[in-house]
């Protein structure tokens, strides 16, 4: 198992440093065309403006010189004046045209000048080769005027001409920056999915190796949590899933030892009493069966509970709700009870409207007030004091029950529902019974969609608030 995650763990390694590579190449190339695409439409387009400039610019001045002149026989007799001309007029006050793609819209070779009736002066270009047998274009016109009339036409090469006589230069500089582009790519590509993969691998070699700890059951296991990312959210949610693992299983491990130990005191007792009447120690009379009856109730009542919980998990507890009056069903309770808490020493109070709409199951809310009844009596020191109001508001019904000393540390307030929990640790039946009342109490409030919370009580004791929803049908 350990080779096979490894081996899963490298292969997610290498395919997140190919995805990495093969993306951040793809996006460069693309990139690069568009930008490339871009590039050379807006060079011809500045090219064709540029060349039509320079014309009108070189025009203009062959007019000026026609009219100083009166002709154009000196430019016939020698080229270097028409040279001298040309940078002339295109690069005024300046020496030689700079090197670069620029100077090839100022050279001289670059116009032809005809005469007013259409013959050559100068600057006729060398032919371009065709290729493919296709006929050179031909060049682009512009008037030459003085005095307003033509006295001649110059010629200009079209921006198409240019390119084609620049595209070894243009192509060799796009070449070398496309390989320099390319390479810097390549580089930081590498780099990133190489960090990038050891990053995330080595995070989710860690998860990986705590899952297979966590299902060894090592549920102490933690990750490390850093940032604010997705991973981190997961190692989170990993180490409140291990906690509370580790949490259902020590609940799980004290569960067992707390239910075998209910269970050995009755069967103790049960076996003490069984081998005395054996040994002729004590007479198998009516009040010894009646001591066996007694231990046998008290297992068939442990039982019974264990069952109760057991359906709650499950959500299979037989619940059958109906509309009823809570406020009669509880004050009906507490009336029976009074004989019972008189006996006790505990006084009660009682403040309860004449009507509290619900959907409940009578005989498991009776057997939830008795409950909370047996808790009063059992932990209330006497004389004590027992206080119980209901309160209605919009949508749900309250009720306030409280006692008085002794109260519960602020510790034990959220393990008071806990199964088999004792405040003051100890599995001792004179403070109380199985230790699974408050419990069932809890899963029979859940059963009626409400809750139940325990504070402390303004009484000095305990307080329980139940919450049940309000019912809107009206009642009978």
């Amino acid at each position: 198992m350990k080779h096979l995650s490894h081996l899963a763990i490298s292969r997610l390694g290498i395919k997140l440093f190919l995805i990495i590579l093969v993306v951040n190449v793809v996006i460069s190339g693309l990139v690069f065309l568009g930008v490339s695409r871009s590039l050379d439409q807006g060079f011809i387009d500045y090219l064709e403006t540029t060349q039509i400039n320079r014309a009108k610019t070189l025009a203009e001045g062959l007019g000026e010189e026609w009219q100083r002149r009166g002709d154009w026989q000196w430019l016939r007799e020698s080229r270097r004046e028409w040279h001298r001309l040309v940078r002339q007029q295109l690069w005024p006050g300046e020496g030689p045209p700079p090197e670069g793609i620029d100077r090839r819209l100022g050279d001289p070779s670059d116009f032809v000048l005809h005469d007013a009736d259409g013959l050559p002066v100068i600057g006729l270009p060398p032919p371009i080769l065709p290729e493919d047998g296709q006929e050179p274009p031909e060049l682009n016109w512009l008037p030459i005027i003085s005095n307003g009339q033509q006295v001649g036409a110059l010629g200009y090469r079209p921006p198409q001409q240019l390119m084609a006589r620049m595209d070894r230069i243009f192509l060799a500089r796009q070449q070398r920056n496309l390989s320099i582009i390319v390479g810097s790519l390549a580089l930081a590509s590498l780099l990133l999915a190489g960090g990038l993969s050891w990053w995330l691998g080595r995070r989710t070699q860690s998860m990986a190796l705590a899952t297979r700890r966590l299902t060894e059951g090592d549920y102490s296991i933690r990750l490390a949590e850093h940032g604010q990312d997705e991973l981190s959210r997961l190692s989170y949610d990993f180490n409140v899933l291990a906690a509370t693992l580790e949490a259902n299983r020590e609940a799980r491990q004290r569960w067992v030892s707390d239910i075998a130990h209910e269970l050995r005191t009755p069967l103790a007792v049960l076996r003490g009493e069984i081998e005395a009447m054996q040994d002729g120690i004590r007479p198998m009379n009516e009040d010894n069966l009646h001591s066996l009856s007694q231990e046998v109730g008290q297992l068939e009542r442990l039982v019974a509970d264990l069952r109760l919980l057991a359906q709650s998990d499950a959500g299979a507890l037989e619940v059958s709700l109906a509309p009823l009056n809570l406020a009669e069903s509880l004050r009906g309770r507490l009336d029976d009870a009074k004989g019972w808490l008189r006996d006790s020493d505990i006084a009660l109070e009682m403040d309860i409207p004449p009507s509290a709409p619900i959907r409940g199951d009578t005989q498991r809310l009776r057997q939830l007030w008795n409950i909370l009844l047996d808790n009063t009596c059992a932990y209330t020191d006497a004389p004590g004091y027992l206080k119980v109001r209901l309160e209605l508001d919009n949508q749900h019904v309250r009720i306030i029950w409280e006692d008085s000393a002794p109260g519960v540390p602020s510790r034990g307030l959220p393990h008071l529902t806990e199964r088999l929990y004792r405040v003051e640790g100890s599995r001792n039946r004179r403070s109380g019974g199985s230790g699974l009342g408050l419990s069932i109490a809890t899963a029979l409030v859940k059963a009626h969609s409400g809750r139940m919370r325990p504070s402390h009580s303004s009484l000095g004791g305990l307080c329980w608030t139940l919450e049940f929803p309000l019912a809107r049908e009206n009642m009978a």
